[in-house]
């Protein structure tokens, strides 16, 4: 079940953000797309991650977050790993999706927000960096 579980996630993260990139350059998507890729995607990814999280947490032996080794243990259960991955599609989304509205409200180019956006899917942190730092020199207007 794990396996199905991750191609079934992986795959819905992937096209929700096809769908993310493919509405800045076709607004009229934006109406849908946005609130469906920014927040319901995420918010379905959450309830799975939950879902694996407290129905697997207690079956790794030493598992946690105290230390480094205990993270690597917590990890070896796949429905834990599979949880953790969860947690990353769905947060790397609803930023994904803040920084797609938030630019495309700026009225930024949809050609500088894509590498940003890819960025934030294959790297989050760094494409969130990336947004938060070049936002006020490649915004023609300012957004919150």
């Amino acid at each position: 079940m794990p396996e199905a579980v991750f191609s079934i996630t992986s795959t819905g993260a992937m096209n929700a953000w096809v769908a993310l990139i493919a509405a800045r350059f076709i607004p009229s998507l934006r109406r849908w797309v946005d609130p469906a890729v920014g927040y319901v995607v995420p918010a379905l990814l959450s309830a799975a991650y939950g879902v694996f999280l407290i129905g697997y947490w207690g079956q790794s032996e030493g598992g946690g977050f105290a230390s480094l080794s205990s993270v690597s243990a917590l990890f070896a259960v796949p429905e834990v790993l599979l949880a953790g991955w969860i947690h990353y599609l769905a947060f790397d989304l609803f930023v994904g999706g803040w920084i797609a509205r938030t630019g495309s409200a700026a009225g930024i180019s949809p050609l500088l927000l894509t590498p940003i956006l890819l960025a934030t899917f294959l790297a989050g942190p760094v494409g969130y960096l990336t947004y938060v730092l070049l936002r006020p020199v490649i915004s023609p207007r300012v957004a919150s």
